[in-house]
């Protein structure tokens, strides 16, 4: 009998040391959903409804899940601190982000919905690192550390400093770490339409398998989107793992959506009993129950179990599903003063307005106002110069010999809130004049198969930075766009045939 019970002793004490490698510690979550940018066309459909999946699928499996939706920059920065405040050596640490990500001196950065984006620096001063995000995870002592990134999108930001999308670059991360990205490196995908995206819901299958690696989830989900794409989207995948981790044990049973009740212990067992005791006399016949009144409503006691039996397994309480209230439509963009009033109670208008209060020189929340506006389509309120014109002239020699100069001008004047500057108590600011020009020389040679020209030239000869209409911020395009590069000196051959 001791020999058993030492070997019984054995496999408990080899099981308990094998489990925790399938499961590790405690496991916290970060899922961030950011749709909603204001410097693009329309809101993201896919990111909100993947956040909301993912965060639902991660808490049945045990995660302590914080979930942000369209986050700006102070919002992600508090999301992050949280999640490092979580971080206990040996535990789990998983960053689930979706929305637009753009790379900058081979980081990759999660862009906030009010990044103020115009050169590269401004990325790296808006956008948060990953490489940095999971190297404090780390010094946290995490054991597991999981980033899940679908941001390789076409992104409103990236064209305005460089001429192509650059996509998500290679992550050197610590030990410890997977990373899967929702596409390849340094490429970029467009979403499917749908109100999911392809990555998150083929991520999701895989990770509902019981006792599967995370490496091997991962790896089953790029396959899942390499063909259901037709290989147009690839996901990448790096892995540092040093010890198994899986998101479902198997172990584990079904995923409990709450703790399962605490264990009571057997009671001893009774000593033997000569004899058996008499066995119970019958229950009492029960006196018939009267029908009951047409109309009448009547409580029926259970009928209760058999003398003896073991007690019915409790019976879970029927949930009844409320469909919910359908939201109203959304309000229409008022004009004039109508506009001011229906703004009023946006939060973000009211805290950029108290900066403003503080500070009526603030350009970012200047900037960022104009923002707002132009994204909930109150255009009326942005301000624009009374004279802005363009002069340009050319002069050709017959020898083929030419030349040309353009003058760009934009007057000053005064930006006032609401376009209002007879209100004293509106906030006010004087932009000042812009002017710049261009010139180049160009040579013409004409021969029988046509003509060739080469033309030498100069953009922004003085340097000088185009005036940014805060008000107006989503509107600043035009020719002079081009200004915010600085001066450029530039060469352009053409043929005619």
């Amino acid at each position: 009998m001791k020999i058993r019970l030492a070997l019984l002793l054995t496999v408990i004490f080899s099981v308990a040391s094998i489990a925790p490698s399938f499961g590790a510690g405690e496991r916290f979550a970060l899922v961030i959903g950011n749709a909603k940018y204001p410097d693009a066309e329309a809101p993201l459909k896919e990111p909100i409804n993947d956040a909301r999946d993912v965060a639902e699928e991660l808490k049945r499996d045990g995660f302590n899940v914080d979930i942000g939706e369209n986050l700006t920059g102070d919002g992600m920065r508090r999301a992050f601190d949280r999640l490092y405040g979580k971080v206990k050596p040996g535990s789990v640490a998983l960053i689930f982000f979706s929305g637009f990500g753009v790379q900058s001196n081979r980081q990759s950065y999660m862009i906030p919905v009010d990044a103020q984006i115009w050169t590269e620096a401004d990325v790296r001063r808006d956008g948060f690192s990953l490489e940095m995000v999971l190297g404090e995870i780390n010094s946290r002592g995490a054991g597991v550390k999981i980033a899940l990134v679908d941001a390789s999108r076409r992104n409103p930001f990236e064209r305005r400093f460089r001429s192509f999308s650059a996509g998500l670059a290679p992550v050197i991360a610590p030990n410890g770490t997977l990373v899967m990205y929702s596409a390849a490196l340094s490429s970029v995908i467009s979403d499917n339409g749908s109100d999911r995206s392809l990555f998150v819901r083929e991520l999701l299958k895989e990770i509902r398998t019981p006792d599967l690696m995370a490496e091997e989830t991962l790896n089953r989900t790029r396959v899942g989107v390499t063909r259901a794409s037709r290989q147009e989207q690839v996901p990448w995948i790096s892995s540092s793992l040093a010890e198994d981790f899986s998101f479902v044990p198997g172990g584990a049973g079904p995923r409990p959506s709450s703790p399962p009740p605490p264990v009571t212990p057997a009671p001893p067992p009774s000593p033997p009993v000569a004899a058996a005791p008499p066995p119970p006399p019958p229950a009492p016949t029960p006196a018939p129950i009267p029908p009951p009144a047409p109309g009448a409503q009547v409580a029926i006691a259970p009928t209760p179990p058999p003398a003896g039996s073991p007690p019915p397994p409790p019976v879970a309480p029927k949930q009844i599903e409320v469909a919910p209230t359908p939201p109203a439509p959304p309000a229409k963009p008022a004009d004039g003063n109508n506009a001011v009033a229906a703004l009023a109670d946006d939060p973000t208008i009211k805290s950029l307005n108290d900066k403003l209060r503080e500070n009526p020189d603030d350009g970012p929340a200047l900037y960022r106002r104009g923002q707002v506006y132009a994204s909930k389509g109150f255009y009326d309120l942005g301000v624009f110069p009374d004279v802005k014109f363009n002069v340009f002239t050319t002069w050709l020699h017959p020898s083929g010999v030419g030349a040309g100069f353009n003058f760009r001008f934009v007057d000053s004047f005064k930006e006032c809130d609401n376009d209002n500057c007879n209100d004293p108590t509106n906030l006010r600011r004087d932009v000042s004049k812009y002017a710049t020009g261009d010139v180049f020389v160009t040579y013409n040679l004409k021969t029988s198969q046509g003509t060739t020209s080469i033309t030498a030239g100069m953009n922004n000869v003085v340097n000088v930075q185009p005036v940014i209409i805060y008000n107006g911020a989503a509107l600043n395009t035009d020719e002079s766009a081009y200004d915010f590069l600085g001066r450029q000196f530039y060469i352009r051959l053409g043929q005619l045939f």
